[in-house]
């Protein structure tokens, strides 16, 4: 299983992620596919995706909206990719369209075939068990339009994740709260940051922390676990 997930941030900052996530296809001249949180503003976020990976080389793309109809045909060639990356935004939208479109069924077939699963923000946090974190804390949070109380997500990972973090004694306070309730280590991580999961090898790039039982742990750049 090959997996990136990142917080956010520009170019520049995940341009080490980006790398990761195109050397894990193995592949000289990758398919990349975009899949937005929202078709609204799909455009927009699609060539933005498109000019960050051109400059590696890429040259093909292909944007793939699940909340408006599509075909078989243009589903199966999404799934010919050699990496999907989902984007960002309302994590709750998000999640209720790709479970409505039957999506996480065949990311994990896509997966066991060897290709690459990327993630930002509200993209990443469902690959985790459940978007919990996309719920707090208060002050940044994602709105729950649809009032969803299954928040069960792909469980593709053991472990929880929080994106955009800022180091700061509120964001902590709520992080270690919300830490002392559940069974899994937390990671949060800052934009420009994120997690690289290789089998059974998880990569941390940027200056992440775990939260877990109560406890706060600095981790160190690039520190593999």
């Amino acid at each position: 299983m090959k997996l990136v997930l990142y917080s956010g941030g520009d170019e520049e900052g995940n341009r080490f992620l980006n790398l990761r996530a195109l050397e894990l296809t193995h592949v000289t001249s990758p398919k990349l596919t975009f899949i937005p949180s929202s078709s609204h503003d799909a455009e927009d976020d699609f060539r933005f995706f498109v000019d960050e990976f051109s400059e590696f080389g890429i040259q093909r793309f292909m944007l793939f909206c699940v909340d408006t109809p599509y075909t078989k045909t243009i589903l199966q060639e999404v799934l010919k990719s050699d990496l999907i990356f989902l984007g960002g935004g309302n994590t709750f939208y998000f999640l209720k369209h790709l479970k409505k479109a039957g999506m996480f069924e065949h990311f994990k077939k896509f997966l066991k075939r060897g290709g690459v699963l990327c993630g930002l923000s509200a993209g990443a946090i469902v690959f985790t068990p459940h978007v919990h974190t996309a719920s707090f804390p208060h002050f940044d949070r994602d709105d729950n339009p649809f009032d969803m109380k299954n928040l069960s997500a792909m469980r593709l990972v053991n472990f929880e994740f929080f994106p955009h973090y800022k180091n700061s004694k509120r964001y902590d306070a709520e992080l270690l709260r919300h830490s002392k309730k559940s069974k899994r280590p937390l990671y949060a991580c800052p934009d420009g940051g994120g997690i690289i999961v290789e089998g059974d090898q998880i990569t941390f790039s940027g200056k992440c922390s775990q939260f877990y039982q109560g406890k706060k742990l600095v981790l160190s750049q690039y520190k593999q676990a």
